[in-house]
């Protein structure tokens, strides 16, 4: 009887850090590397980028959703110029409690992208298939190592959504 009381006490503790963690956070300029954050109070708003390739070898990057306003970190993939970001999981347990961004971009899929201390307004645009969808997959591979994002099968069947950043 003891250790259970212990073991809901420890239990009770961790989700009431945890809850107290994402409110402050909430109130953040920005993610804190895997742990969402608020909405970006610093940075320049800048023209969009023409070209990706100066964040290809980075390994994240920031982006904040407007509806509602949340930022993150995500892995990047840049082939032909061009950005996708990705998210994995998402048929898992797992992915259903935390990756809640790629369901809000079903509403409003307008995002702000920070590198650099530099802000640029984008869309996400969800690929389902398509020439780009092989390549952009073997360079998150390459980057990360096969599993997450390693196949077409894994995006055509929603397990992975990928998306690239297009022009507002």
């Amino acid at each position: 009887m003891k250790l259970k009381k212990i073991v809901s006490i420890v239990l009770i503790a961790c989700v009431s850090l945890a809850l107290a963690l994402k409110l402050l956070m909430s109130f953040s300029d920005g993610p804190l590397e895997i742990i969402s954050g608020g909405p970006f109070t610093t940075g320049e708003l800048i023209a969009p980028p023409s070209s990706w390739t100066s964040i290809q070898e980075r390994n994240t990057v920031e982006f904040q959703t407007l509806d509602p306003v949340s930022s993150r970190t995500v892995w990047l993939a840049v082939h032909d110029e061009r950005l996708f970001i990705v998210s994995g999981y998402m048929n898992t347990f797992f992915g259903g409690i935390w990756k809640q961004w790629p369901h809000y971009l079903e509403k409003d899929d307008r995002i702000i992208i920070r590198v650099d201390g530099q802000l640029s307004e984008h869309r996400l645009k969800r690929l389902l298939n398509g020439p780009e969808v092989g390549p952009v997959l073997n360079e998150f591979s390459r980057k990360y190592g096969d599993g997450l994002a390693s196949n077409e099968n894994s995006v055509s069947n929603g397990d992975t959504w990928l998306y690239e950043v297009v022009a507002r």
